[in-house]
């Protein structure tokens, strides 16, 4: 049941996390709602998935137990503000950052793990 409103594939399981992230190289997956923090962040990664080809982008519904993989991972302790933006390289977490970012931000955080 797809909770998030975009055109980004909507991750719905656990186990459908960890096969994307065991058989892409590079994902990022924001976790978040609807709501004014996270829609931003979608829109940006939208535009972003028909410009960078070699990176999956996702969303996945924060408030489902299938999303505690995110939520509790050790690079999210912390945060407080939706959504939690996570960046995996070859199957492993490499950043993670927390509430509404820029396309900027976002860019060159693909960038700097994934690269150009």
């Amino acid at each position: 049941m797809k909770l998030l409103e975009t055109s980004i594939h909507e991750i719905e399981t656990a186990a459908e996390l960890e096969k994307i992230i065991s058989e892409n190289e590079n994902v990022m997956v924001s976790c978040g709602r609807m709501g004014p923090m996270c829609v931003p962040v979608y829109d940006i990664m939208e535009e972003l998935e028909e410009e960078r080809s070699d990176i999956k982008f996702y969303t996945m519904g924060f408030d489902t137990s299938e999303a505690a993989p995110i939520r509790n991972a050790s690079l999210c302790r912390g945060f407080m503000g939706l959504p939690f933006n996570v960046y995996y390289k070859n199957g492993k977490m490499v950043k993670a950052t927390t509430s509404i970012q820029d396309r900027e931000q976002i860019t060159s955080i693909l960038d700097e793990f994934f690269g150009q």
